[in-house]
């Protein structure tokens, strides 16, 4: 018997995570130079990060030798300033995905469930699966979360219901108030975790308070992140805001000096940074309009997207992303959910966006 045989079964299943191709490997692959290639698959922030950001994270540089604070004060701190939670209501995570599996590691198990929508973020089903937990996927409706269905869906063994909103990869938008009376028919036994790694950039009129519904559901986590519109993919820094009780669940199979120093001083500046904040909306909105109008021009079909990102029809995904790569621009093929026939582009600046437009006539055929 070979040693990973002894691996219990549902690790040994696991089909690991697939990131957007890096640069330098494409470089690589093609025998591009790494100036010429745009990249597009990550939904990361094309204007990098702001300059308090960049100053704090510098600053920080000078205690790198020492651990970090493995209880993440400054940051905590600030996020209490930021949106009125007590310090004990928030964890800190190594990327919004650390809070999604940490959510996974305390609250599920074998003969437990987790339910989750089909076309989701494919960390939900991994953190299950990892869990030993079973898996409940619900058919999408419109490329979204069935709201209802997903409700019916809930077992007496459910822990964990995951929804991300905005929703990756398709784009779609839950409004507040569906959200909100969804969670009032929640059984208390399920832990609701609201993923909204996205929420910067929804429009004013999408815009809803989800840290509001704290005191009154206890089973609700919220996970947000760093790396989308505050620019700090690099740094993999996310927390999550729920009770003090779920938060203590959460702390006690976090890892410690779980977020380094870096990121944590960083983050603290970021989320203050409401100028920078402001550049990035405005980049996301222009760009998204850039991107559709192309679309349509093309006769493509594309789902209305509320991050920053859009999932376009193409037919041959894979064949199509190939060419693109041939062309020096990275997309992120989207087979892996259900999507074969679908590409998502993220937002990049005015002349990536150009660039992509550029070459994805000839992509197609």
């Amino acid at each position: 018997m070979r040693l990973c045989d002894l691996a219990p079964a549902h690790i040994r299943a696991i089909s690991p995570y697939q990131p957007g191709k890096p640069i330098s490997e494409l470089a690589r692959e093609m025998g591009l130079a790494e100036e010429s290639i745009v990249k597009l698959a990550s939904n990361e922030n094309p204007l990098g990060v702001g300059e308090k950001t960049r100053e704090a994270m510098l600053k920080s540089l000078a205690d790198i030798a020492r651990y970090p604070d493995g209880n993440g004060f400054e940051l905590k701190d600030a996020l209490r300033r930021r949106y009125g939670v007590a310090l004990d209501q928030i964890v800190l995570g190594n990327g919004s995905n650390d809070i999604l599996e940490l959510a996974a590691g305390a609250f599920l198990g074998p003969d437990r469930d987790a339910v989750y929508a089909q076309h989701a973020f494919a960390v939900y089903p991994l953190a299950t699966q990892a869990a030993g937990a079973r898996g409940i996927e619900v058919p999408a409706r419109n490329f979204g979360h069935d709201l209802d269905a997903m409700l019916a869906a809930i077992t007496p063994a459910t822990r964990v219901l995951f929804i991300a909103n905005p929703n990756n990869p398709t784009g779609t938008f839950i409004p507040g108030d569906e959200l909100e009376a969804f969670l009032v028919r929640v059984p208390e036994h399920v832990l609701v975790v609201l993923d909204e790694a996205y929420t910067e950039y929804l429009t004013p009129d999408q815009r809803y308070d989800a840290i509001a519904w704290l005191p009154r559901f206890p089973n609700l986590l919220i996970s947000r992140t760093f790396s989308k519109a505050y620019g700090l993919a690099g740094l993999r820094v996310g927390y999550g805001l729920g009770s003090p009780e779920v938060i203590d669940l959460l702390n006690r199979v976090r890892q410690p000096f779980n977020v380094c120093s870096v990121a944590l001083s960083a983050a603290a500046a970021a989320l203050f940074d409401d100028e920078f904040l402001s550049r990035s909306y405005a980049l996301n909105c222009a760009g998204m309009a850039q991107l559709t109008e192309g679309f349509t021009q093309l006769g493509l079909d594309w789902i209305p997207s509320a991050g920053n990102f859009v999932t376009f029809k193409v037919g041959d995904g894979a064949g199509v992303n190939r060419r693109l790569l041939e062309q020096g621009v990275i997309v992120r093929p989207i087979g892996g959910y259900g999507m074969p026939e679908w590409l998502r582009v993220s937002i990049g600046l005015e002349s990536e966006n150009a660039r992509f437009l550029a070459v994805l006539p000839a992509a197609l055929g």
